[in-house]
């Protein structure tokens, strides 16, 4: 296995990261400093990032998490706000968050040791699909569903279509199911925004595979064994794609 899946599926970084620490120096096998990207990891090898061992668990973890608002997606807070890494069982291991959600969102985020495949979930070109539930000012009308569907205008420019569904509505507020295939910072939030429908409340329903159901805020679960395939599914097809 080259060195940089190795640190991937190590879960210490993503491969294009690993690469970074390779050929700044951080990386040792055998007690040797490798630079080199395509040096090869055999059984036995001892593997060491800034003097830390590292080794690839013989079985990744996969936890789903609901994250409440008011937690942040990080493993470590210098301003001291509540983590993700408070709400899981060091017991766990090492496992990060895939991607991030707003301090004030709450919903689904996967949690995992798994470098590699958090890679390509979290990379924009690959667009997984990600539902909100929100609660947003007033009713939408047919013009601003007609912008959501071609690509609501955004600072940094338009945004990809999003597909919308009315749950319910009233003249005061209306909860707004969305799904969106980018992950731009406070994208749905600055989305209702730009046709004039603030969000007092944002839920993530759903993250490519992986449903929030039932799940308690604060509370997390392992992966089943259908959404790991389906994980690695929707991995494979992101990596065949960018291969063509």
């Amino acid at each position: 296995m080259r060195l940089q899946k190795y640190l991937a599926h190590a879960g210490v970084a993503s491969r294009r990261k690993a690469e970074e620490l390779i050929a700044a120096g951080r990386v040792r096998v055998n007690g040797r400093v490798v630079r080199e990207l395509g040096t090869s990891v055999a059984d036995g090898d001892r593997v060491q990032v800034a003097g830390r061992a590292v080794e690839v668990p013989a079985q990744h973890r996969y936890v789903v998490l609901h994250k409440p608002d008011k937690v942040m997606t990080t493993m470590r807070d210098p301003e001291g706000r509540r983590t993700v890494a408070d709400l899981v069982p060091r017991e766990l291991g090492r496992i990060v968050p895939v991607g991030r959600l707003d301090y004030d969102t709450s919903g689904v985020l996967l949690m995992t040791d798994d470098g590699e495949l958090a890679h390509v979930l979290m990379h924009p070109r690959f667009g997984v699909e990600k539902t909100y539930r929100a609660v947003v000012r007033g009713k939408l009308a047919p013009d601003d569903v007609k912008k959501f569907l071609e690509g609501v205008r955004l600072e940094e420019g338009s945004a990809r279509p999003a597909k919308v569904r009315v749950v319910r509505a009233s003249s005061r507020a209306s909860e707004i199911d969305i799904t969106i295939h980018e992950g731009r910072n406070r994208q749905v939030r600055r989305m209702f925004e730009a046709t004039e429908h603030p969000v007092s409340s944002l839920v993530r329903l759903r993250f490519g595979p992986i449903a929030l159901g039932s799940l308690a805020p604060g509370h997390w679960r392992e992966a089943t064994e259908k959404e790991i395939a389906a994980l690695r599914v929707l991995a494979h097809a992101a990596q065949s794609e960018n291969r063509t």
